[in-house]
């Protein structure tokens, strides 16, 4: 197998709620953080520029005279398998994980790694490569061998390598052969106080069960249901269970587009992103994640006394996610700046109050769940519809998180109405009579003024921003939080206008217009989602089901999606990977698929 000359998004994840690694298909670990999500990417080889196994920043087992490469993850699971066979036809199975299963009545999720190296063929020859960077690529760590392990020392992180290999094989990166099971366990430095190998197998199995489990009880659709379920692992992989956030990306700084600087930091919590991970998971009958987020936006609420809230904020709340460059890192295929940290936390963006109400409306609804919405919380949200009204109104810096410029933008105005009225509606479910009539009558001024200024009709079609002259793909979503219905003139004149802009083949532009940094040049995914519920919605899903399967076919190997697609090549870019892109998969397959009912009931 050839290795290739430059990085790419064909990646697996790997992961258990508190930390994740990104594996290529050589099984080499290009990007994997410690302590936790948004912590130093000790493994950082993706954003290291060209191939450079002197740079480090990995860790691979390689295999000699390789010539291919098989990786899947086991069936319903987040434990993936890597199988490398060389030139004789002898292989190597690679099995990586994150151990995550219940213990003691609740989940055990460490801060570990496991690798397990098989030569199911026969005796190979390999070796093991063991090369983090700390610093964010700016240093080498100290090293120190034990008997047993090898620990990689610095200021700010600590790793410790426990293994059933001879330490010196690893420690001079020394090939040798492999004619029984080799496992390392990789993680933060702490004592492996049992044997190695049984505590690999002990791990893989329960995580196994644990993961098949979890999906067994997924109201997946009839159609496309691997597609779903691996979308449905992948964000339950982005969620930071010790505080209930949830991330938008596992990655920082992949570029949006070739040589477009738009490379931004994902590993932290965006309100917005948060509730449409939630409602995806939630309509897979997953509703814990929405239970943390909600503890965890409670908790966000703490430190901002007065209410108004960030759009984004770090997983730990209270810590710092200031945004600076990390010069020590060349850029995914050398394509820098490198930042760590993002200044969108600074910006102001008003709809997040409706973000986090309507991640929160369920919770007074369903009645699956032991604790569900109380008056207490209802108070907490309402004050956020206070900020909400107050806000409706006001310019700020959008979904689109503009550095350069401020507007009233519809999709914010939009999402203060939405929650003014759900607070309404919740209102209405506790008994709160007078409550109900106070947010129904705000709603409905709002939503007089919103149409009002933000319907063009010259274009005929809403606006991007009130009494604008553009569209974006934001307008799709109208039909999809209830302010307008999709069968409104209105709107059909929107999908209309944003169709003949926005549209590249089977791909959708957030927008067309310049920003600060040019013109848009890659397709944003769940933008394509987002135009396919549309169509779903206006009676064409069969146009919807041409596009959804072109979508499905841009994933990578393992089923998944970045951020951004080229219209061009069909090539991935963006952070990886992304949520947002992976809620628009299960959504857009839940409207499109037929029902169970109807695949075996009615005999469709």
């Amino acid at each position: 197998m050839v290795e290739p000359a430059t990085p790419t998004l064909a990646l697996g994840i790997v992961g258990n709620c508190v930390l994740n690694a990104l594996i290529d298909r050589r099984a080499r670990f290009v990007w994997c953080c410690l302590p936790r999500f948004d912590g130093d990417p000790v493994f950082c080889s993706l954003l290291a520029g060209q191939q450079d196994d002197d740079g480090g920043g990995f860790l691979d087992t390689e295999i000699d005279r390789c010539v291919a490469s098989d990786q899947r993850y086991l069936v319903n699971t987040a434990i993936l398998t890597t199988t490398l066979t060389d030139a004789d036809g002898q292989s190597v199975r690679i099995v990586d994980f994150a151990p995550r299963f219940k213990r003691y009545e609740r989940v055990f999720r460490p801060r570990m790694l496991i690798r397990r190296i098989e030569a199911p063929s026969g005796a190979c020859r390999v070796r093991i490569r063991i090369r983090p960077r700390v610093e964010f690529g700016r240093a080498l760590p100290r090293v120190q061998s034990g008997s047993h392990h090898i620990r990689y020392l610095a200021d700010n992180v600590a790793i410790r390598v426990t293994t059933d290999v001879p330490i010196t094989y690893i420690a001079e990166e020394q090939w040798f052969i492999l004619n029984a099971p080799a496992t390392l366990i990789i993680g933060t430095d702490e004592d492996v106080a049992s044997e190695v190998s049984s505590i690999a197998t002990s791990f893989l199995e329960r995580t196994t069960d644990y993961w098949l489990e979890w999906v067994r009880y997924l109201s997946v659709p009839f159609e496309w249901q691997d597609a779903v379920i691996r979308a449905a692992i992948t964000l339950k992989l982005c969620s930071f269970e010790e505080t209930g956030a949830i991330i938008a990306a596992a990655t920082a700084s992949i570029p949006e587009a070739p040589g477009s600087s738009r490379n931004w930091d994902y590993r932290f919590c965006w309100l917005r992103d948060a509730y449409f991970v939630v409602q995806a998971l939630n309509r897979l009958g997953a509703t814990r994640t929405m239970e943390d987020f909600i503890r965890y936006i409670t908790d966000v609420a703490a430190h901002a006394p007065d209410a108004r809230l960030q759009p984004v904020y770090p997983i730990v709340p209270g810590t710092s996610m200031d945004e600076r460059l990390a010069p020590s890192l060349a850029g995914y295929r050398g394509m820098g700046p490198v930042r760590i940290g993002n200044l969108a936390a600074t910006q102001v963006q008003n709809d997040s109050y409706g973000s986090v109400v309507l991640a929160a409306t369920q919770m007074f609804f369903d009645r699956r769940l032991p604790r569900p919405g109380d008056l207490g919380l209802y108070r907490r949200l309402e004050t956020l519809g206070e900020w909400a009204v107050k806000t409706a109104f006001e310019p700020d810096a959008g979904l689109w998180e503009y550095r350069g410029r401020t507007r009233i933008h519809t999709h914010s105005s939009v999402m203060c109405w939405a929650a003014c009225d759900r607070l309404g509606k919740i209102a209405r479910m506790l008994g709160e009579g007078q409550r109900a009539e106070h947010w129904r009558g705000i709603a409905e001024s709002l939503r007089r003024e919103i149409l009002k200024r933000a319907w063009n009709p010259r274009l005929g079609s809403f606006v991007e921003s009130l009494d604008g002259e553009h569209v974006d793909a934001s307008l799709l979503l109208l039909q999809e939080f209830g302010f307008v219905s999709p069968s409104d003139p209105r709107f059909l004149g929107t999908l209309d206008l944003v169709e003949r802009q926005l549209r590249r083949g089977p791909y959708m532009l957030r927008y067309a217009a310049p920003d600060d940094l040019g013109v848009p040049t890659t397709a944003f995914t769940i933008c394509t989602f987002w135009y396919i519920d549309a169509l779903v919605a206006v009676g064409r899903s069969e146009d919807a089901r041409a596009i959804l399967e072109h979508t499905l076919s841009c994933r990578n190997h393992l089923g998944l999606l970045s951020e951004d697609i080229d219209p061009a090549t069909g090539e991935l870019w963006g952070n990886f990977p992304q949520t947002y892109s992976m809620v628009g998969l299960i959504i857009s397959a839940m409207r499109l698929s037929k029902s169970w009912e109807e695949a075996f009931w009615r005999g469709s």
